[in-house]
Parts: C-alpha cells; sequence; structure tokens
C-alpha cells in the first residue's frame, strides 16, 4: 500500500452505527486504486462495495443526496461535518430504492433532532444494504480527489472483509469505472406510470394534483421525485416512460412537452440508444427540457460532444450565470461529465456558465423551443435560485400548445 491515512488518533469517533467509541479498532476501511487506505469505523450494511468517490460539499439534505439516482455507481464523501442530525423519514427520499455505492464521513453519525424523523441515520443505511464509514480524515480525501481526480475504490466493513486487504484493492483496480458505463438502464423505471403528487408543506406533508393543463412525458434516466412535484405544482400531468421508450411511443402518448431527466453514468453510453429518440424528438417541434444527464444527451443529439471532468461538481453551492439575464444564481449540481463547450453547434447557443471552472452549464436551440441546464433546478437538497426553469419551459408549452 503506498499510503495509509488513519485520522483516528484515539479521539472519540463512531463505534457500530452511531455508537461512540474511544480507541477501538478500526473495523471499516476506503482503499483508493492507487493504494491509498484509510482506516476508520464501519457505519450502514456490514459488506463491501466498488465505485468511484466523489466528494459533496451539501451542508443539508444528506438522504435527498444518498437516494438520487444520479449517485449510482458512486461513493459519496461527505465533507460537511453534522451527518444524520435531521435522521431520516420516508418523505425525503428521492427515489425509493437508492442507488449510491457507499457513504464516507469524518465524525460519528450525530444522533437525530428533528421532529420529522422516524429512523437513525445508520438503521437505514442498513435497510437499504449500503456499506459506510467513520472517522476518516475526509480533508485528506477530498484534497487527493480534487489533484488527482475521483478515484476507483472499495469501501469494507466488518472483520471478515478485511482480513485481506490486496482482494479490496484488486477489486478497485479492476472495476471498469464510470466511463463507457450505461447506468440509466440500472435506475429508469420498468414501465410508464402516472405521477400526480405536489410538493411537501409543513402540516400539510404531500398533495395531489387536482387541475391538468398540459401533459408532459418524462424520459427516466434516473429520475428525481422532486422534479415531478414541481411540475405537479405547475398543473401537469405527468407520464413518466423508461429510458429505453422510442419516439414513436412518446409521440404516441400525445404530449405538450417532453422532459429529459437526470441521471448516472457516461452519457454516450445511455445515448447509445437515446440520442436517436431525442433527435426523432427534436423535429417535431414540441417542446423539450433537460435536466443534467437529460442536459448532456440532448447535446449529444445536437451534435456536441460530452467529456469526463476531473472531479466533477458535487454539491448545492454552485454559483452559475445565467447568460440571458446576466444574473448569478446559486445551484444544486451532481455530475461527473460535462458538454464540451468547443463543440456545440452554430444553432446552440450556450445559455448558463459554471463560475468555478467555466464548464458549460446550459444550452439553448435556436428557433426551437428547447433547451436544458447541467444543474438541478429543483434542489433537493439546494437552493430554489432556478425553479424560475421551470415556469420558462411551461411558458413554452403553453406558446406551442396555443
Amino acid at each position: 500500500m503506498s499510503e495509509r491515512q488513519n485520522s483516528l488518533n484515539g479521539t472519540e469517533v463512531s463505534g457500530p452505527g452511531h455508537l461512540s467509541a474511544r480507541a477501538l479498532p478500526p473495523n471499516a476501511c476506503l482503499i483508493l486504486a492507487d493504494g491509498t487506505v484509510f482506516e476508520g469505523y464501519g457505519i450502514g450494511s456490514l459488506g463491501t462495495a466498488v465505485g468511484e468517490v466523489c466528494f459533496n460539499t451539501s451542508i443539508t439534505g444528506y438522504q435527498e443526496i444518498l437516494t438520487d439516482p444520479s449517485y449510482a455507481g458512486q461513493i459519496i464523501a461527505f465533507t460537511f461535518p453534522h451527518v444524520g442530525n435531521v435522521g431520516t423519514n420516508p418523505e425525503d427520499v428521492e427515489t425509493q430504492t437508492p442507488h449510491a455505492r457507499g457513504m464516507v464521513i469524518k465524525g460519528s453519525i450525530t444522533n437525530p433532532s428533528n421532529f420529522r424523523a422516524t429512523q437513525h441515520l445508520h438503521h437505514w443505511l442498513q435497510s437499504h444494504n449500503i456499506v459506510g464509514i467513520s472517522g476518516i480524515d475526509t480533508r485528506a480525501l477530498t484534497r487527493q480527489i480534487r489533484e488527482k481526480g475521483m478515484p476507483k475504490a472499495t469501501i469494507a466493513f466488518g472483520e471478515e472483509h478485511l482480513r485481506n486487504t490486496q482482494n479490496l484493492l484488486n477489486e478497485a483496480q479492476n472495476w471498469s469505472g464510470l466511463e463507457g458505463l450505461d447506468l440509466a438502464k440500472e435506475v429508469t423505471c420498468l414501465q410508464t406510470y402516472d405521477w400526480v403528487e405536489t410538493s411537501w408543506q409543513l402540516e400539510r406533508g404531500y398533495a395531489e394534483r387536482l387541475v391538468e393543463r398540459r401533459h408532459i412525458v418524462a424520459i427516466d434516466f434516473g429520475i428525481k421525485r422532486n422534479i415531478l412535484r414541481l411540475f405537479a405544482d405547475r398543473q401537469c400531468r405527468l407520464t413518466v416512460v423508461p429510458a429505453s421508450t422510442t419516439a414513436e411511443e412518446v409521440l404516441a402518448l400525445n404530449p405538450d412537452g417532453i422532459f429529459l431527466s437526470n441521471g448516472p453514468g457516461d452519457p454516450a453510453a445511455t445515448g447509445v440508444y437515446a440520442v436517436p429518440t431525442i433527435k426523432v424528438l427534436i423535429e417535431t417541434g414540441i417542446p423539450i427540457f433537460g435536466i443534467c444527464l437529460g442536459h448532456q444527451i440532448l447535446a449529444l443529439a445536437l451534435g456536441a460532444t460530452t467529456e469526463k471532468m476531473h472531479q466533477g461538481h458535487h454539491g448545492a453551492n454552485h454559483p452559475v450565470k445565467d447568460l440571458t439575464t446576466d444574473k448569478v444564481e446559486i445551484v444544486s449540481m451532481n455530475h461527473g461529465f460535462t458538454v464540451a463547450r468547443d463543440s456545440l453547434p452554430t444553432d446552440v447557443r450556450e445559455t448558463h456558465v459554471s463560475l468555478f471552472d467555466q464548464t458549460n452549464c446550459g444550452i439553448e436551440v435556436a428557433h426551437k423551443p428547447i433547451f436544458s441546464v447541467q444543474y438541478h433546478p429543483e434542489a433537493s437538497p439546494g437552493p430554489q435560485d432556478s425553479h424560475y426553469l421551470f415556469d420558462r419551459f411551461i411558458e413554452l408549452v403553453d406558446a406551442n400548445k396555443n
């Protein structure tokens, strides 16, 4: 092993799940493909998992992050120290079955102190078979990702899994990584369904849409529930279809607008079957709105290219400039691939740009009601600066419909 990071130093760290322990021997580790070992204490489920490690800078919303299908294939390292303080509940999930490979935190899981909590985070992780580790130096891990990029890694919890660290290292090194990996097919819905739930409100919870003024067909590459809720808030009838749905099947539903959802994996891999569909839909003149993976696949269908990022964007504090208004908004992001700015064709205009690294964050098509953004305007978690994009899309839908 090239390096061994151990941040325990006899201080109080997490024992089994949420129980505090002092100077206990480590029972979990995170092994990066370059041989770096981070030792700590297991949380969640016993076992091992392989994935790509990314760091997330959000200070709220760990449950929404862990249940975001866009994190399929990834081990999430949280940079914020207080994880677990609001517990978990069945309302704050973005999909029923989480697809994140693992979870990394510095301190013990904080005991919940929120009136909405129904389950401790440790037990919630166990119930979803998510392997986690606490008590490691997340600053050192984050610095390494910033310097060397997002690594392949194996996370392991339990003495029997730690007996042969060489096998764990081999697992990390032999994993394919996210490039060339179509993960949308693993997280998409299996059959078409309708959505009627609106946004959560204090003392009311969720409600159902009562009025429908327009019909939106959402292609599910790994859709988050709060996206659907924001459409339902705007009196949209919603039909969600699997990622492999053909253009003919989409058009047979007679949509007023088409939404291309977020999702995980390499857009070029998902684009093998999704791009031909979207090319046909572009030619119909029906308004199209894409988010995250949907943005990337739309760009591919328009003739642009995508590329893997060095460390990606993961957090709820990213500044993005809307070039159509010259306003700056703080947004929530989760992506490891990006649209290459210099590959955009002449009839595609860049509308948003990251103020962190100048990467592309939005496009629109000239003379067509089509646009997309790289970030998550629905938040959950994160700021609501970008909710206006849903209104912008609805305006295009209504204008086209009338």
